[in-house]
């Protein structure tokens, strides 16, 4: 259960880093705006929470809903990545 729990927190704590990443990003081209700041706002937000959420769970001695929290964002994230792997490998054409 620890080992499980030290994989999905190594997958969200690199997640969470790439969120901001393209939040600092849009930021500085201006593709973040007024318009869909809230967006933005929530995607931080959530991917922050469940990141805390997750370590402040374990440390009070909640390791199963821990786990359940940090799968929030590393189910999707692993998910991504598989995606994009598979193109990388594939190299469909999409003519």
């Amino acid at each position: 259960m620890v080992v499980f729990y030290r994989i999905l927190l190594g997958i969200d704590s690199i997640t969470a880093p790439v969120v901001v990443f393209f939040f600092m990003w849009g930021l500085s081209d201006g593709t973040v705006s007024d318009f869909n700041i809230g967006i933005w706002l929530m995607l931080l937000g959530g991917g922050g929470g469940v990141l805390g959420g997750g370590v402040y769970l374990k440390s009070i001695g909640h390791p199963r809903p821990a786990i359940g929290v940090l799968l929030l964002l590393a189910i999707p994230a692993t998910l991504m990545f598989l995606f994009f792997a598979v193109l990388m490998i594939a190299q469909p054409r999409w003519n």
